[in-house]
């Protein structure tokens, strides 16, 4: 009960629950490393105490079915228990899955410290496929809104992330510095014609890389171009609006998502074989998901 009791230390000064909610959480994190699974079922045979697995099964079923959380809060926990330096390193992406007939969806934000990024904020889509660029943008104006004087050292985003729109967003509307990947079909224009990032590059070998001197013209903006090629032979094409020398190595920063994916999914908690359907529901278990990989990370260091 020693571990349950640090937990609630812990936490309890970035959440403003009733003692009895702060104290489920805690053995809902250490049922969760016990397990290492979602499941429900098999999540109340990982809690401790005296009652039942049943108890805990329906206990579980109605925190995910009633409880309202402050998804704010839970962001201002992650920033706060992890203690994130400033500049903050952005990245976004999507992770979706099907269990039946039912496809889940998710469009999340995240800041990368330490090799992985910190869930801060996600949406549920309502569909499947890729986001588009005003669920982008509604998910950056939440972030701005909770963290108005949080500096970005930059964003990155792979080729979904794409679009007129959502760079003059980034550019213009909120000055967030990006670095983001781009399909080499693209036609950048240097104020003559038009080629694409294929030719422009078709030069490199694998492993080499190589950066276009002058901005080229993408989306209504001149912007960086620099690319690489990989060991499979594809061609990594990166833009940005700033260090064009740095930009491949940052770029490099967006992985940090794709370990949170596998935290969260195969390589972790089994996300993929939860039962629940509805978003909200859903939604919760990345809420507390996301504090149990911060609880792990700097409590019990894995």
């Amino acid at each position: 009960m020693e571990q349950i009791s640090e937990i609630r230390r812990t936490l309890q000064p970035y959440l403003n629950w009733h003692g009895a909610r702060i104290g489920f959480l805690a053995l809902f994190l250490v049922a969760l490393f016990r397990v290492k699974t979602v499941n429900l079922q098999e999540l109340s045979l990982g809690f401790m105490g005296s009652a039942q697995s049943a108890s805990h099964y329906k206990r579980l079923q109605r925190f995910f079915r009633q409880f309202e959380l402050d998804y704010y809060e839970v962001a201002r926990l992650v920033v706060g228990l992890m203690e994130i330096p400033q500049p903050w390193v952005l990245s976004i992406d999507r992770t979706n899955w099907q269990y039946g007939d039912c496809v889940f969806n998710i469009l999340m934000l995240g800041v990368v410290h330490q090799g992985v990024a910190f869930p801060l904020l996600w949406v549920m889509l309502d569909k499947a496929g890729n986001s588009n660029q005003g669920e982008r943008i509604d998910l950056l104006d939440e972030f701005v809104s909770l963290f108005p004087t949080v500096e970005v050292a930059y964003i990155t985003g792979d080729r979904e992330f794409l679009g007129h729109l959502w760079v003059d967003y980034l550019h213009n509307t909120r000055h967030l510095p990006l670095r983001l990947r781009i399909r080499h079909s693209e036609k950048l224009y240097d104020g003559r014609r038009q080629l694409t990032a294929k030719v422009l590059f078709s030069h490199l070998q694998i492993g080499q890389h190589s950066r276009l001197r002058q901005r080229r013209r993408l989306w209504g903006h001149w912007l960086y171009v620099a690319a690489l090629r990989l060991e499979a032979g594809d061609l990594l094409v990166v833009v940005s609006d700033a260090k064009p020398n740095e930009s491949i190595r940052d770029y490099g920063q967006r992985w940090g998502i794709e370990t949170l994916f596998g935290c969260f999914k195969t390589r972790g908690f089994c996300l993929e074989s939860t039962h629940l359907q509805a978003p909200e529901r859903l939604s919760r278990m990345i809420a507390l998901l996301s504090i149990a990989l911060c609880w792990g990370r700097c409590i019990i260091g894995i």
